[in-house]
């Protein structure tokens, strides 16, 4: 049969082609708007795309559980024994685990076990505190210099470069040291030597940042210098600034389980994850539970933070392959 044809009134009764039925549009290989939509046509807002890009990331996910399994083993494993960390059984010297001594005990009666919850939960500490005040302030000083230019910024850069060549893992070790090494002088040096890098790339980015056409409009406003770095830039730099914090605790646990390792860092009587290496590494084949259990939890921990890490730069970055396409399988 020939195609239907109907009465054209705009053309005096001229037969016209009727419309058929509407062709299906041509398969496409991948929806763009599928990353942006859920299953029930609804926009995801960005802070569930990033979510569910992260959740995707199967790696990422497992070190949020192992992260949060050592937090609650770090807030509540002392529950779970009836010694202190500083509490000695002198009838238990370097005794192997058991029931008594889960992870054995050390040279001194010690339970390893109680050490160990208060070693990771004074490790802890010092990582995320460090790890906070280190990116709030590569954030102020870094976001400021690039906003204000002029003298400020080139005063600012030469200060950073200045202190990324100076030997800080010397100085902090004398430091330390030479204040018996309490843990809260610990973190303050640690931070006061550990802001740099971050601040350096923070400025790398915040100099595009400072042309947006929101940043002049504020200028424009009568705005404050302060208010527009705190309210507009900082921000704006938010993905960066989340994964540089969650790597940073890994950094932190490093350097401090290394201060601590070489008697530099945390202090007897107190504990952390670094004096307990220290004291083990001298009895490893002997009471090898000694390094053992203290060496475990330090991998774990930051082995699970790189995994976060690794999943937040992931989530976070449009650019991204790994995040759109599912993460690591």
């Amino acid at each position: 049969m020939g195609t239907p044809v109907s009465p054209d009134p705009a053309s005096g009764g001229v037969l016209a082609a009727a419309p058929g039925p509407a062709a299906d549009p041509p398969p496409t290989g991948h929806d763009e708007r599928s990353e942006h939509n859920g299953h029930d046509g609804r926009y995801l807002g960005r802070r569930r795309l990033y979510l569910r890009r992260f959740l995707r990331n199967r790696t990422a996910v497992a070190g949020v559980v192992i992260f949060l399994l050592l937090v609650l083993f770090s807030a509540l494993g002392d529950l779970f024994t009836p010694y202190g960390y500083a509490d000695a059984d002198f009838s238990a010297l370097t005794q192997a685990p058991g029931a008594e001594h889960w992870f054995g005990t050390n040279q001194g009666g010690n339970d390893v076990y109680a050490a160990a919850v208060h070693g990771l939960q004074r490790s802890l500490v010092i990582a995320v505190t460090v790890s906070l005040l280190t990116v709030a302030i590569a954030a102020v000083v870094g976001a400021g210099a690039a906003y204000v230019g002029g003298r400020v910024e080139k005063a600012t850069l030469a200060l950073i470069h200045f202190l990324l060549i100076v030997p800080s893992f010397l100085v902090l070790a004398l430091v330390s040291h030479r204040l018996a090494g309490d843990w809260r002088v610990l973190i303050l040096v640690l931070t006061v030597f550990g802001w740099m890098s971050t601040a350096r790339v923070v400025w790398s980015v915040s100099t595009s940042l400072r042309e947006r056409d929101y940043v002049r409009a504020a200028e424009y406003m009568g705005v404050r210098p302060l208010h527009i770095v705190v309210r507009h830039i900082i921000p704006n730099l938010g993905s960066l600034l989340i994964v540089n914090l969650t790597l940073g605790v890994v950094s932190t646990v490093l350097s401090e389980t290394a201060l601590s390792f070489l008697g530099f860092g945390v202090q007897t009587p107190d504990v952390s994850l670094g004096t307990m290496l220290a004291d083990g590494a001298g009895t490893i084949t002997s009471a090898p539970w000694l390094f053992a259990f203290p060496a475990g939890l330090t991998v774990l921990l930051t082995v699970s933070m790189t995994f976060v890490g690794d999943g937040l730069r992931d989530a976070l970055d449009p650019t991204s392959t790994t995040g759109a396409a599912g993460g690591r399988r």
